[in-house]
């Protein structure tokens, strides 16, 4: 496995094996790794010849008073992890690299689609988001990129500014991982309390109420909200960020889950203590 941490290194490795012939998969992660990030791994060896992981706390991403310099790091046992995944290649570039002195262009989904949700609890957090993988995408020149749908408005901003700019590949979704008690599994997991993690349960409880009354022809997005608050705040760790209830191919707020042109996200952004945890459903109606 090669491991780059120059950024010019690390194109012109891509761009070698593009001239080859070769498909390249390029899974980005802010290390860390766990399950989630290891099943995105595991489906972008299935559809390429080489797979790329890059390993990038991103400072961009993080506001004022959130919790970069505290986001987990292990470097060293993420590279142990996808050796044991075959993977052909690591980026881990310095922030210094990325963004030099007087850095100052970005590249920006703008609109209601990134004003809401986790960009509204977040200002800024998505331009962060699409200036790092506009990158990324440049430097490692992907045929596909593997995103999880856990953090399913980045998802969906992502394959948007996709279109939008014309990058020359295709997104791949792959379905959110679980603990076996429902918790989405994510790095920051580890910042949870033994009681706090009993807690976090609440997230997932959450959505499958919400799954059960839809499915018994609840329609109404009001409704569904109400519920879903009454039974978050039965949970005293839990403080309620967000419940969105919106569509799937733009991020639209519904008020009746009959307007939704695909399918409709149910999207939840909870406080356990300090650590914030996102989750979300989505549903054919």
């Amino acid at each position: 496995m090669e491991i780059f941490y120059d950024l010019e290194g690390m194109q012109k490795w891509c761009l070698n094996h593009k001239l080859r012939g070769k498909k390249i998969g390029l899974v980005p992660t802010m290390g860390y790794l766990h399950a989630g990030h290891l099943a995105l791994v595991k489906e972008a060896g299935i559809f390429c010849d080489i797979v790329v992981v890059s390993i990038f706390v991103n400072p961009l991403q993080f506001g004022q008073g959130e919790d970069f310099s505290e986001y987990p790091r292990d470097l060293s046992q993420d590279i142990s992890l996808l050796e044991a995944e075959k993977v052909q290649a690591v980026f881990a570039p310095q922030a210094r690299d990325m963004y030099p002195l007087g850095y100052n262009t970005f590249l920006e989904v703008t609109g209601s689609m990134t004003d809401k949700l986790c960009g509204k609890s977040r200002p800024g957090h998505f331009r962060g988001v699409t200036t790092v993988v506009g990158k990324l995408f440049n430097i490692c020149q992907p045929d596909l990129a593997f995103f999880g749908q856990k953090d399913i408005q980045q998802l969906i901003i992502i394959e948007k500014m996709v279109r939008e700019f014309n990058f020359p590949l295709e997104i791949i979704r792959v379905p959110i991982v679980r603990e076996n008690d429902g918790l989405a599994i994510s790095s920051r997991n580890v910042y949870l309390s033994k009681p706090q993690r009993e807690a976090s349960l609440i997230l997932n409880k959450a959505l499958q109420l919400a799954k059960k009354l839809i499915a018994d022809g609840e329609r109404k997005a009001e409704v569904l909200r109400q519920k879903l608050t009454s039974l978050i705040e039965s949970e005293q760790e839990a403080f309620i960020d967000y419940i969105g209830i919106v569509d799937e191919v733009d991020l639209a707020n519904l008020s009746d889950l009959t307007e939704a042109q695909g399918k409709v996200i149910v999207a939840l952004a909870v406080k356990i203590g300090n650590t914030r945890l996102i989750d979300n459903l989505l549903v054919e109606v």
